[in-house]
């Protein structure tokens, strides 16, 4: 076989190598990127608004009174909405190819990671499924917890330092463990 006909031979369609998102897509989080690394991330920590505005212009939805902290990673700001009062802390990863909605007093710890894709590998091109994550009014996912697609957070439950949610919240839970499982009921707080 000669070294043409070797290389023609490795040039049938692979599916790995096909662009899953379409180009406005990738030029789009390449401005955001550029944007976050230049103007979100070395803004002061107090510069709420300023955050809030640059997202804003990539098309999230976030509240007058959310606080978004300069070193939280948000893949994709057009699918983000953070309601009132909301907060999402330093070094938390927002994975969202699909939504990510934040309820009203619902706060993401440091080093949490919010994720809304994952991959078919059952199939051989591989592709990329995803599903939205609601965190309800008043929860709070704690530090290095992990949220995997599709699941709902109920309201004011919580996720513990560390916990991986595979499946639904219930409302006013405290939950812990790998993967989550409920600990104890948690008291309202809602004023």
């Amino acid at each position: 076989m000669s070294e043409a006909d070797l290389v023609n031979s490795h040039r049938c369609w692979d599916p790995y190598l096909e662009a899953y998102y379409p180009f406005w897509h990738r030029a789009t989080r390449l401005a955001w990127g550029i944007v976050y690394a230049l103007f979100f991330q070395t803004s002061p920590r107090i510069s709420h608004g300023w955050r809030r505005f640059l997202l804003r212009i990539f098309g999230a939805k976030v509240a007058p009174s959310a606080r978004i902290y300069p070193r939280a990673k948000i893949w994709a700001p057009w699918r983000l909405i953070c309601e009132e009062v909301s907060c999402i802390g330093d070094e938390a990863v927002i994975y969202n190819a699909d939504w990510v909605i934040v309820r009203s007093h619902a706060i993401i710890s440091e080093y949490a990671y919010v994720c809304t894709a994952s991959h078919d590998y059952n199939r051989k091109d591989f592709p990329i499924v995803t599903a939205p994550v609601e965190l309800g009014a008043y929860s709070w996912i704690c530090a290095k917890a992990c949220i995997l697609p599709g699941v709902k957070v109920g309201e004011g439950a919580v996720l513990g330092l560390g916990s991986v949610a595979t499946k639904h919240l219930d409302p006013w839970t405290v939950y812990v463990g790998v993967p989550a499982r409920p600990a104890k009921k948690r008291v309202r707080v809602i004023a």
